[in-house]
């Protein structure tokens, strides 16, 4: 079975406080997108394997959160040798949870190949035991995710017919160094109740935390943020903790779109 992981979004994201675990509570929609990875599993007669393709991962394979996720599952249910491969696609240290949606997408795809009957419930609770936001992709569907980004409350938002200009200027930032600078705050404003709003006035008002101590270091990053609003994008952020910035833009896509060669660029609609 093939399928293809996708990435998402964050529409706002809200540093609330850091945790006694050490991680921290955030308020943030998660949104999907169509820029995608592609992942084959099929049913193996000897060892299992996993090879991958595309972008350079770094790291052993079986390091990998897909390989970790069918060893996660491997343990409880007894399952077969497994042929699996990854194109990557979707770059890493780009703040679209491509690792986590690889994750969450082998969990599925093994629920599925080997009938297992696994509930979508039961699915997030292994996801959670890979990654914060790997049990977003279970169900792949807007919500707000609060605490460590892996409890979701649902969240009546439909951008369908918006268009999306997402942007990866070749740098990855880790999530370790992304949250070193945040200082946490308690939100002026209710991130759900300015989603309510229409999208024209989320300019000034659904913002990106991690955008206050990245920019500064990274001045690229405003800077194109500033490129797609000259566009027109009626909304423009950076998305979760790595280096992405997005443009949403009504009606139709933006006839300009020009950047570096070694930038990665993906539009769609949503």
């Amino acid at each position: 079975m093939i399928q293809f992981p996708n990435a998402k979004i964050n529409l706002g994201l809200q540093l609330v406080e850091k945790r006694p675990d050490g991680f921290h509570n955030l308020v943030s929609c998660f949104y999907p997108v169509g820029w995608s990875d592609a992942l084959e599993i099929l049913p193996a007669n000897d060892e299992p394997s996993f090879t991958l393709s595309g972008l350079p991962v770094p790291g052993e394979p079986k390091q990998n959160l897909c390989w970790k996720a069918y060893e996660l599952l491997r343990k409880e249910y007894q399952l077969p040798p497994i042929k699996m491969h990854l194109h990557k696609v979707i770059p890493m240290g780009a703040g679209l949870g491509g690792g986590s949606a690889d994750a969450a997408f082998t969990l599925k795809i093994l629920n599925s190949t080997f009938d297992l009957g696994l509930s979508d419930e039961i699915l997030q609770n292994y996801a959670r035991q890979l990654g914060s936001d790997c049990a977003f992709f279970v169900k792949n569907e807007p919500v707000l995710a609060v605490e460590k980004g892996d409890v979701f409350e649902e969240i009546n938002l439909d951008l369908k017919g918006w268009h999306i200009v997402l942007v990866y200027p070749n740098l990855a930032i880790s999530t370790a160094e992304a949250y070193a600078g945040v200082v946490p705050r308690t939100p002026e404003k209710d991130l759900r109740s300015l989603l309510k709003q229409d999208p024209i006035t989320w300019k000034n008002e659904v913002v990106n935390d991690f955008e206050l101590s990245l920019f500064p270091k990274y001045p690229v990053l405003g800077e194109l943020k500033e490129q797609l609003y000259q566009m027109g994008a009626v909304c423009a952020s950076m998305s979760g903790s790595g280096s992405t910035v997005f443009g949403l833009f009504s009606g139709n896509q933006p006839e300009n779109v020009s950047f570096p060669a070694e930038y990665s660029v993906w539009q769609g609609t949503l």
